[in-house]
């Protein structure tokens, strides 16, 4: 009989995500027409008192920078993509940081260059419509928990570079959580809800489904987070009174 216990490192609030921004686009405001005074009102009587090649001057004229400003505004429009040669650059950058880093085999790699990421995996692994993907290694046997159930479980944590920032296995005991009471990080919870006791999965947790940042956590930016997880067994649970003023939840 097991009373809830729960590992430091994944008892965080669920993130308040903030809304996306747009990176590398460029607002376009709407903009006052042009007006364009092409001499005086002395030269404009002048030209239609010599005929109209004043006016023909004006119209041309108006036409060469009204072709310059589209070009301007092409130009201004365009933006610089990144070209193959530095994407294959930054993944091999990451692949060697994750090999000095001693990172498992079939880690995803991860091209990140400024907010842009982009995730490189084999086709082992499997993208939901949340984000977060996921690869099982072995599937267990039995039910998938419930909210209300404890679960009893293993993991090793990681971050983009392939280090490992957290293990229960060197802590010399698996972490204990109940399902439900949003005391898991987001990703997390997704990740480990549909395996089944004996299971063995890797999640890869996209920023918006991770933990929150800052002095707090072990975690200083927004970044992907990899999880190793063994799913050991899933326990009932029931709230018993003790002495008429005290309560707890014991699983079993």
């Amino acid at each position: 009989m097991d009373t809830i216990s729960s590992s430091s490192f994944l008892s965080i609030p669920r993130l308040l995500v903030p809304s996306k921004v747009a990176i590398g686009g460029y607002k376009i405001h709407k903009k006052q027409p042009l007006l364009c005074v092409l001499g005086s009102e002395e030269g404009i009587a002048s030209g239609r008192k010599h005929g109209d090649h004043g006016s023909r001057r004006a119209v041309l004229m108006l036409t060469v920078v009204g072709s310059g400003l589209l070009v301007a505004l092409s130009a201004h429009g365009k933006v610089k993509s990144r070209s193959p040669y530095d994407e294959r650059r930054l993944l091999e950058q990451n692949k060697k940081i994750q090999e000095a880093n001693r990172a498992p085999e079939d880690f995803p790699n991860f091209v990140r260059e400024g907010f842009q990421v982009n995730v490189v995996t084999s086709d082992n692994y499997l993208k939901r419509d949340s984000g977060l993907i996921y690869r099982d290694i072995e599937v267990g046997k039995g039910d998938y928990p419930k909210d209300g159930q404890q679960v009893i479980f293993h993991y090793v944590g990681y971050n983009e570079s392939g280090r490992r920032i957290d293990s229960t296995y060197l802590q010399g005991a698996p972490a204990k959580i109940r399902l439900g009471n949003k005391s898991l990080v987001p990703g997390f919870e997704e990740g480990i809800r549909d395996m089944k006791p004996g299971g063995k999965r890797r999640i890869i947790i996209p920023p918006e489904l991770g933990p929150p940042v800052g002095p707090s956590t072990f975690f200083s930016a927004k970044q992907f987070e990899v999880f190793d997880i063994e799913l050991l067994e899933v326990q009932d649970c029931e709230r018993r009174t003790v002495a008429f003023f005290y309560s707890d939840v014991v699983c079993k």
